[in-house]
Protein backbone atom coordinates (compact mmCIF):
# COMPACT_ATOMS: atom_id res chain seq x y z
CA UNK A 1 0.00 0.00 0.00
CA UNK A 2 1.43 3.67 -1.23
CA UNK A 3 2.87 4.97 2.30
CA UNK A 4 2.76 1.92 4.32
CA UNK A 5 5.41 -0.01 5.42
CA UNK A 6 4.83 -3.31 7.68
CA UNK A 7 7.47 -5.06 9.32
CA UNK A 8 8.09 -8.15 11.57
CA UNK A 9 9.82 -7.33 14.72
CA UNK A 10 12.33 -9.39 17.03
CA UNK A 11 9.79 -9.12 19.83
CA UNK A 12 7.31 -10.78 17.45
CA UNK A 13 5.18 -7.75 16.85
CA UNK A 14 4.04 -6.13 14.05
CA UNK A 15 5.26 -3.01 13.47
CA UNK A 16 3.88 0.05 10.66
CA UNK A 17 5.05 3.11 9.73
CA UNK A 18 3.19 6.26 7.49
CA UNK A 19 5.40 9.05 6.29
CA UNK A 20 4.27 12.41 7.84
CA UNK A 21 2.68 14.76 5.01
CA UNK A 22 3.71 18.26 4.34
CA UNK A 23 7.34 18.38 6.14
CA UNK A 24 9.81 20.22 4.53
CA UNK A 25 13.85 19.43 4.91
CA UNK A 26 15.52 16.15 3.90
CA UNK A 27 14.58 14.01 7.48
CA UNK A 28 11.67 11.90 7.23
CA UNK A 29 9.28 11.63 10.13
CA UNK A 30 6.99 8.43 10.54
CA UNK A 31 4.24 8.00 12.50
CA UNK A 32 4.07 4.30 13.78
CA UNK A 33 1.68 1.88 15.01
CA UNK A 34 2.19 -1.60 16.48
CA UNK A 35 0.24 -4.63 16.76
CA UNK A 36 0.26 -8.47 17.37
CA UNK A 37 -0.60 -9.07 13.86
CA UNK A 38 0.17 -8.02 10.20
CA UNK A 39 -3.43 -7.46 9.81
CA UNK A 40 -3.87 -5.94 12.66
CA UNK A 41 -1.24 -2.96 12.19
CA UNK A 42 -2.81 -2.85 9.02
CA UNK A 43 -6.44 -2.06 10.11
CA UNK A 44 -4.53 0.57 12.23
CA UNK A 45 -3.20 2.33 9.06
CA UNK A 46 -6.01 2.00 7.29
CA UNK A 47 -8.16 3.80 10.24
CA UNK A 48 -5.70 6.63 10.33
CA UNK A 49 -5.52 6.87 7.07
CA UNK A 50 -9.74 7.19 6.05
CA UNK A 51 -9.78 9.55 9.07
CA UNK A 52 -6.97 11.80 8.53
CA UNK A 53 -6.05 11.93 4.61
CA UNK A 54 -6.84 14.98 2.96
CA UNK A 55 -8.76 12.97 0.32
CA UNK A 56 -12.89 13.48 0.17
CA UNK A 57 -15.37 11.05 1.94
CA UNK A 58 -17.69 9.60 -0.77
CA UNK A 59 -21.03 8.69 -0.04
CA UNK A 60 -21.77 7.30 -3.86
CA UNK A 61 -22.73 3.96 -3.60
CA UNK A 62 -20.00 1.77 -5.56
CA UNK A 63 -22.56 0.50 -8.62
CA UNK A 64 -22.88 3.99 -9.56
CA UNK A 65 -19.55 4.37 -9.65
CA UNK A 66 -19.50 1.21 -11.40
CA UNK A 67 -21.69 2.30 -14.34
CA UNK A 68 -19.85 5.55 -14.80
CA UNK A 69 -16.71 3.77 -15.23
CA UNK A 70 -18.37 1.60 -17.66
CA UNK A 71 -19.95 3.89 -19.64
CA UNK A 72 -15.92 5.87 -19.83
CA UNK A 73 -14.47 2.89 -21.47
CA UNK A 74 -17.61 2.12 -24.12
CA UNK A 75 -15.26 3.59 -26.66
CA UNK A 76 -12.02 1.93 -25.83
CA UNK A 77 -13.44 -1.92 -25.03
CA UNK A 78 -14.93 -4.83 -27.09
CA UNK A 79 -18.64 -5.40 -26.52
CA UNK A 80 -17.64 -8.99 -25.69
CA UNK A 81 -14.78 -7.17 -23.03
CA UNK A 82 -17.73 -5.77 -21.43
CA UNK A 83 -20.21 -8.44 -21.56
CA UNK A 84 -17.04 -10.37 -19.59
CA UNK A 85 -17.02 -6.97 -16.78
CA UNK A 86 -20.73 -7.21 -16.56
CA UNK A 87 -21.00 -11.14 -15.91
CA UNK A 88 -17.95 -10.61 -13.27
CA UNK A 89 -20.35 -7.86 -11.79
CA UNK A 90 -23.47 -8.79 -11.76
CA UNK A 91 -22.48 -12.54 -10.23
CA UNK A 92 -19.54 -11.54 -7.80
CA UNK A 93 -18.96 -7.42 -6.92
CA UNK A 94 -22.13 -6.51 -7.19
CA UNK A 95 -23.78 -8.55 -4.33
CA UNK A 96 -21.39 -7.88 -1.86
CA UNK A 97 -20.26 -4.68 -2.70
CA UNK A 98 -22.53 -2.70 -4.93
CA UNK A 99 -25.41 -1.01 -2.57
CA UNK A 100 -22.03 0.16 0.11
CA UNK A 101 -20.76 3.46 -0.12
CA UNK A 102 -17.37 3.64 -2.22
CA UNK A 103 -15.59 5.35 0.93
CA UNK A 104 -16.60 2.72 2.89
CA UNK A 105 -15.06 -0.52 1.77
CA UNK A 106 -11.56 -1.02 3.04
CA UNK A 107 -8.85 -3.35 2.49
CA UNK A 108 -10.00 -5.46 4.89
CA UNK A 109 -13.24 -6.01 3.11
CA UNK A 110 -11.18 -6.81 -0.25
CA UNK A 111 -9.28 -9.65 1.45
CA UNK A 112 -12.58 -10.70 3.30
CA UNK A 113 -14.04 -11.42 0.22
CA UNK A 114 -11.40 -12.68 -2.00
CA UNK A 115 -10.97 -15.47 1.46
CA UNK A 116 -14.74 -15.58 0.73
CA UNK A 117 -14.40 -16.62 -3.16
CA UNK A 118 -11.88 -18.97 -2.29
CA UNK A 119 -13.63 -20.56 0.00
CA UNK A 120 -16.61 -21.24 -2.19
CA UNK A 121 -14.21 -22.93 -4.46
CA UNK A 122 -13.51 -20.14 -6.91
CA UNK A 123 -9.86 -20.21 -8.76
CA UNK A 124 -7.61 -18.16 -7.57
CA UNK A 125 -7.22 -17.25 -11.57
CA UNK A 126 -11.02 -16.17 -12.14
CA UNK A 127 -10.60 -14.65 -8.45
CA UNK A 128 -7.67 -12.07 -9.69
CA UNK A 129 -9.68 -11.42 -12.51
CA UNK A 130 -12.31 -10.02 -9.90
CA UNK A 131 -10.07 -7.92 -8.66
CA UNK A 132 -8.04 -6.42 -11.43
CA UNK A 133 -11.42 -4.78 -12.66
CA UNK A 134 -12.20 -3.70 -9.05
CA UNK A 135 -8.83 -2.08 -9.53
CA UNK A 136 -10.00 -0.55 -12.71
CA UNK A 137 -13.17 0.83 -11.21
CA UNK A 138 -11.45 2.18 -8.05
CA UNK A 139 -8.77 3.37 -10.34
CA UNK A 140 -11.96 5.72 -11.67
CA UNK A 141 -13.19 6.42 -8.43
CA UNK A 142 -10.11 7.94 -6.86
CA UNK A 143 -9.43 10.11 -10.35
CA UNK A 144 -13.12 11.72 -10.29
CA UNK A 145 -14.25 11.02 -6.64
CA UNK A 146 -10.67 11.48 -4.77
CA UNK A 147 -11.25 8.46 -2.45
CA UNK A 148 -8.80 6.38 -0.71
CA UNK A 149 -8.12 3.58 -2.78
CA UNK A 150 -8.77 0.34 -0.50
CA UNK A 151 -6.63 -2.01 -3.53
CA UNK A 152 -3.67 0.22 -3.19
CA UNK A 153 -1.30 -2.42 -2.78
CA UNK A 154 -3.66 -5.48 -2.25
CA UNK A 155 -1.80 -8.82 -2.30
CA UNK A 156 -3.27 -10.64 -4.94
CA UNK A 157 -4.02 -14.67 -4.96
CA UNK A 158 -1.19 -16.44 -6.18
CA UNK A 159 -2.51 -17.83 -9.90
CA UNK A 160 -2.07 -21.53 -10.19
CA UNK A 161 -1.13 -22.73 -14.22
CA UNK A 162 -4.18 -23.97 -15.66
CA UNK A 163 -4.66 -27.81 -16.11
CA UNK A 164 -4.93 -28.10 -19.69
CA UNK A 165 -5.35 -31.93 -20.82
CA UNK A 166 -3.57 -32.33 -23.81
CA UNK A 167 -3.28 -35.15 -26.74
CA UNK A 168 0.02 -35.20 -27.68
CA UNK A 169 0.43 -38.47 -27.01
CA UNK A 170 -3.26 -39.41 -29.91
CA UNK A 171 -2.39 -36.74 -32.32
CA UNK A 172 -1.20 -39.49 -35.04
CA UNK A 173 -5.02 -41.58 -34.13
CA UNK A 174 -6.84 -38.34 -34.56
CA UNK A 175 -4.52 -37.47 -37.95
CA UNK A 176 -5.49 -40.69 -39.69
CA UNK A 177 -9.12 -40.99 -38.45
CA UNK A 178 -9.61 -36.98 -39.86
CA UNK A 179 -7.69 -38.00 -43.26
CA UNK A 180 -9.71 -41.20 -43.43
CA UNK A 181 -13.24 -39.32 -42.52
CA UNK A 182 -12.16 -35.88 -44.05
CA UNK A 183 -15.36 -33.93 -45.07
CA UNK A 184 -16.73 -30.39 -44.71
CA UNK A 185 -17.97 -30.58 -41.04
CA UNK A 186 -14.11 -32.39 -40.09
CA UNK A 187 -12.62 -29.74 -42.38
CA UNK A 188 -12.37 -27.52 -38.92
CA UNK A 189 -10.39 -29.98 -36.71
CA UNK A 190 -7.42 -30.31 -39.63
CA UNK A 191 -7.22 -26.63 -39.59
CA UNK A 192 -7.21 -26.31 -35.98
CA UNK A 193 -4.95 -28.93 -35.57
CA UNK A 194 -2.10 -27.79 -38.01
CA UNK A 195 -2.63 -24.01 -37.84
CA UNK A 196 -3.16 -23.96 -33.63
CA UNK A 197 -5.91 -21.61 -34.66
CA UNK A 198 -8.61 -20.72 -32.14
CA UNK A 199 -12.00 -22.06 -32.04
CA UNK A 200 -13.49 -18.87 -32.12
CA UNK A 201 -11.36 -17.42 -35.47
CA UNK A 202 -12.10 -21.05 -36.85
CA UNK A 203 -15.33 -20.75 -36.89
CA UNK A 204 -15.04 -17.03 -38.76
CA UNK A 205 -13.18 -18.45 -41.18
CA UNK A 206 -14.70 -17.78 -44.83
CA UNK A 207 -12.66 -19.70 -47.78
CA UNK A 208 -11.58 -15.85 -48.89
CA UNK A 209 -9.51 -16.03 -46.12
CA UNK A 210 -7.18 -18.75 -47.83
CA UNK A 211 -5.25 -17.61 -50.27
CA UNK A 212 -4.49 -20.54 -52.41
CA UNK A 213 -1.84 -18.87 -54.46
CA UNK A 214 0.11 -17.75 -51.47
CA UNK A 215 -0.38 -20.74 -49.65
CA UNK A 216 -1.58 -18.72 -46.59
CA UNK A 217 -4.42 -18.47 -43.91
CA UNK A 218 -5.24 -14.69 -42.73
CA UNK A 219 -7.09 -14.36 -39.30
CA UNK A 220 -9.02 -11.11 -39.74
CA UNK A 221 -12.10 -12.14 -37.06
CA UNK A 222 -13.35 -14.00 -34.45
CA UNK A 223 -16.88 -15.33 -33.19
CA UNK A 224 -17.81 -15.82 -29.80
CA UNK A 225 -21.48 -15.85 -27.71
CA UNK A 226 -21.81 -13.42 -25.00
CA UNK A 227 -24.21 -12.60 -22.51
CA UNK A 228 -26.52 -10.36 -22.74
CA UNK A 229 -29.22 -8.15 -20.97
CA UNK A 230 -32.25 -8.64 -22.75
CA UNK A 231 -34.75 -10.39 -20.90
CA UNK A 232 -36.09 -11.87 -24.10
CA UNK A 233 -32.55 -14.15 -24.83
CA UNK A 234 -29.82 -14.47 -22.18
CA UNK A 235 -26.85 -14.76 -24.91
CA UNK A 236 -26.19 -13.35 -28.52
CA UNK A 237 -23.65 -14.64 -30.95
CA UNK A 238 -21.40 -12.11 -32.24
CA UNK A 239 -18.64 -11.41 -34.78
CA UNK A 240 -15.88 -9.02 -34.08
CA UNK A 241 -12.04 -8.23 -34.49
CA UNK A 242 -9.73 -11.15 -32.94
CA UNK A 243 -8.83 -10.53 -29.08
CA UNK A 244 -5.88 -8.78 -29.97
CA UNK A 245 -3.43 -6.67 -33.31
CA UNK A 246 -0.93 -9.40 -32.67
CA UNK A 247 -4.41 -12.02 -33.45
CA UNK A 248 -4.68 -10.18 -37.32
CA UNK A 249 -1.95 -12.97 -38.67
CA UNK A 250 -1.08 -14.04 -42.00
CA UNK A 251 -0.15 -17.98 -41.24
CA UNK A 252 2.03 -19.46 -44.18
CA UNK A 253 0.24 -23.01 -45.07
CA UNK A 254 1.91 -26.47 -45.61
CA UNK A 255 1.46 -28.03 -49.03
CA UNK A 256 -0.30 -31.08 -47.63
CA UNK A 257 -3.17 -29.19 -45.89
CA UNK A 258 -3.55 -26.65 -49.03
CA UNK A 259 -4.08 -29.83 -51.16
CA UNK A 260 -6.86 -31.12 -48.71
CA UNK A 261 -8.34 -27.75 -48.41
CA UNK A 262 -8.55 -27.43 -52.24
CA UNK A 263 -10.92 -30.64 -52.45
CA UNK A 264 -13.72 -28.56 -50.89
CA UNK A 265 -13.34 -25.50 -52.02
CA UNK A 266 -16.44 -22.67 -52.51
CA UNK A 267 -17.01 -19.32 -53.60
CA UNK A 268 -15.83 -16.64 -51.01
CA UNK A 269 -18.42 -15.41 -48.58
CA UNK A 270 -18.58 -19.33 -47.69
CA UNK A 271 -18.05 -19.95 -44.03
CA UNK A 272 -15.46 -22.99 -43.80
CA UNK A 273 -16.78 -25.25 -40.80
CA UNK A 274 -20.39 -24.36 -42.09
CA UNK A 275 -20.20 -24.91 -45.78
CA UNK A 276 -23.22 -22.10 -46.10
CA UNK A 277 -23.06 -18.31 -45.79
CA UNK A 278 -23.80 -18.34 -41.97
CA UNK A 279 -21.05 -19.05 -39.93
CA UNK A 280 -21.30 -22.10 -37.00
CA UNK A 281 -20.82 -20.96 -33.27
CA UNK A 282 -18.03 -22.34 -31.02
CA UNK A 283 -20.57 -24.60 -29.31
CA UNK A 284 -20.83 -26.31 -32.18
CA UNK A 285 -17.53 -27.17 -32.77
CA UNK A 286 -17.22 -28.06 -29.65
CA UNK A 287 -19.50 -30.98 -30.28
CA UNK A 288 -17.56 -31.94 -33.06
CA UNK A 289 -14.60 -32.69 -31.90
CA UNK A 290 -16.18 -34.44 -29.11
CA UNK A 291 -17.68 -36.88 -31.37
CA UNK A 292 -14.63 -37.53 -33.26
CA UNK A 293 -12.74 -38.37 -29.91
CA UNK A 294 -15.58 -41.03 -29.07
CA UNK A 295 -15.37 -42.25 -32.42
CA UNK A 296 -11.14 -42.36 -31.65
CA UNK A 297 -11.99 -43.58 -28.63
CA UNK A 298 -9.65 -41.11 -26.89
CA UNK A 299 -10.33 -39.06 -24.30
CA UNK A 300 -12.70 -35.92 -23.85
CA UNK A 301 -10.67 -32.92 -24.03
CA UNK A 302 -11.70 -29.07 -24.76
CA UNK A 303 -11.24 -28.12 -28.31
CA UNK A 304 -8.27 -25.73 -27.31
CA UNK A 305 -6.37 -28.68 -26.63
CA UNK A 306 -5.79 -28.88 -30.53
CA UNK A 307 -3.64 -25.44 -30.00
CA UNK A 308 -2.10 -27.00 -27.42
CA UNK A 309 -0.78 -29.70 -29.50
CA UNK A 310 -0.03 -27.59 -32.68
CA UNK A 311 2.49 -25.75 -30.46
CA UNK A 312 4.01 -28.80 -28.40
CA UNK A 313 4.70 -30.71 -32.07
CA UNK A 314 6.20 -27.28 -33.34
CA UNK A 315 8.54 -27.09 -30.93
CA UNK A 316 9.28 -30.81 -31.38
CA UNK A 317 10.25 -30.09 -34.96
CA UNK A 318 12.37 -26.83 -33.83
CA UNK A 319 10.76 -24.01 -34.40
CA UNK A 320 11.81 -20.97 -33.22
CA UNK A 321 10.09 -19.72 -30.50
CA UNK A 322 9.45 -16.41 -32.13
CA UNK A 323 7.90 -17.45 -34.52
CA UNK A 324 5.75 -19.86 -33.46
CA UNK A 325 4.26 -17.20 -30.69
CA UNK A 326 3.81 -14.82 -33.93
CA UNK A 327 1.76 -17.77 -35.37
CA UNK A 328 0.03 -18.48 -32.76
CA UNK A 329 -1.17 -15.01 -32.47
CA UNK A 330 0.70 -13.96 -28.89
CA UNK A 331 1.48 -10.26 -27.63
CA UNK A 332 4.80 -11.68 -26.47
CA UNK A 333 7.27 -14.82 -26.59
CA UNK A 334 6.56 -15.08 -22.28
CA UNK A 335 2.63 -16.36 -22.97
CA UNK A 336 3.70 -19.07 -25.54
CA UNK A 337 6.61 -20.56 -23.08
CA UNK A 338 4.05 -20.42 -20.23
CA UNK A 339 0.84 -21.66 -21.93
CA UNK A 340 1.79 -23.68 -24.91
CA UNK A 341 5.40 -25.46 -24.33
CA UNK A 342 5.14 -28.44 -22.64
CA UNK A 343 8.46 -30.60 -22.95
CA UNK A 344 7.72 -34.56 -22.66
CA UNK A 345 10.02 -36.48 -20.79
CA UNK A 346 11.06 -38.72 -23.70
CA UNK A 347 12.81 -35.56 -24.55
CA UNK A 348 14.56 -34.57 -21.37
CA UNK A 349 15.61 -38.10 -21.27
CA UNK A 350 17.29 -37.20 -24.70
CA UNK A 351 18.97 -34.16 -23.84
CA UNK A 352 20.30 -35.56 -20.28
CA UNK A 353 22.09 -38.30 -22.02
CA UNK A 354 24.54 -35.68 -23.59
CA UNK A 355 25.45 -34.49 -19.81
CA UNK A 356 28.66 -36.43 -19.20
CA UNK A 357 30.73 -37.09 -16.03
CA UNK A 358 33.94 -38.11 -16.67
Amino acid sequence: MVGFNIYHRKDDRWEGRIKKDGESGTKRSFIYFFAKTKEAVQSKMISFKLNNNNNSKCNTPLKCIYNEWLQSIQLRTKESTRANYQLKWNNHISPIFGELAVSAITTNNIYDFIHTKQKSGLSDRYISDIIVLMKSIFKFAVKHYHIEDPLDGIIMPKKKPADIAILDDNKDDLKHYLIEHLNTKNLGIMIAMTTGIRIGELCALQWKDIDFEKRTLTVRKTIQRIQTHDEMRRTKLIMTEPKSETSKRCIPLPESVLSLLYKFKEHDEIYICSGKEKPIEPRTMQYRFARILKNVNLPSVHFHALRHMFASECVKLGFDIKALSELLGHSSVRITLERYVHSDFAIKQEYMKRITFA
